[in-house]
């Protein structure tokens, strides 16, 4: 496990040491390269394990020692994976169960900056119009650019999946593992690097950055991997671990 203490130049929970971009958010973290390069977010649900999305190491491999996470504990932290669990029915092209685990090799140490995000339980839905809140560290511009040096957040408004999935937007793409989010007017959305970040409604961790076509198109709300669908996948990933004391 690497640490490293002090003034960092790394992405962290919430903002960056000595910034004063006022939103904090205590369960988020950076999912960067060995060099340092924030690709993806992710959430801390267990001090063991954070979740984020299957896409996220799709182009870089699956070697859980080619990435590390930060947060903000005062200090900078950083964690190893120690294995990754992508969902077993994740599809690259469709992008259907876009959903991951990772389980790191040494606790989170949870404190006033790092805490644990509060799940749906299985099943559970937002309705439309429902206002939630999407964070990371991703582009503010379609167009791309350099990605900002401190966290963003966005409040979007639940859609219908009729909506979404209307031939006039995603024409049937959406499957019942995902989740829209967006307005008809466009302007707000997640975007290139927010990937695998946390969708929060209500207090939990509804949705995780999924994909999209381009950023904050009136006409493509983002989409999001419903969280709620794979709770009980999750659970029995963690305990099950746990419980037979798997090796990986």
């Amino acid at each position: 496990v690497h640490f490293l203490h002090g003034q960092g130049t790394f992405f962290t929970c919430g903002t960056r040491k000595g910034s004063s971009y006022p939103f904090t958010l205590q369960y988020i973290v950076s999912i960067q390269s060995i060099s340092g390069q924030h690709f993806c977010g992710g959430t801390i649900i267990n001090k063991y394990w954070v979740l984020t999305a299957a896409h996220c190491v799709d182009y870089r491999g699956r070697r859980s020692g080619d990435y590390s996470l930060s947060m903000y504990e005062g200090t900078e932290q950083f964690y190893r994976p120690h294995f990754l669990v992508p969902h077993p029915d994740y599809d690259e092209a469709t992008k259907n169960a876009d959903i991951m685990l990772i389980k790191l090799k040494a606790p989170v140490y949870l404190n006033s900056y790092v805490s644990v995000a509060p799940l749906p339980r299985q099943g559970a839905a937002m309705p439309e119009g429902s206002v939630c809140r999407v964070s990371g560290w991703g582009s503010t511009s379609p167009s791309g650019g350099q990605l900002p040096s401190t966290l963003r957040t966005a409040r979007l408004p639940i859609v219908s999946v009729a909506r979404c999935n209307s031939s006039s937007s995603f024409d049937g793409n959406i499957t019942d593992n995902m989740i829209c989010a967006g307005y008809s007017t466009g302007g707000k959305d997640a975007c290139k690097g927010d990937s695998g970040g946390p969708l929060v409604c209500d207090g939990r961790v509804y949705g995780i950055v999924s994909w999209g076509e381009g950023c904050a198109d009136p006409r493509y709300p983002g989409v999001y991997t419903a969280v709620s669908r794979f709770r009980r996948w999750i659970d029995e990933n963690i305990f099950s671990y746990y419980s037979q004391c798997r090796k990986y």
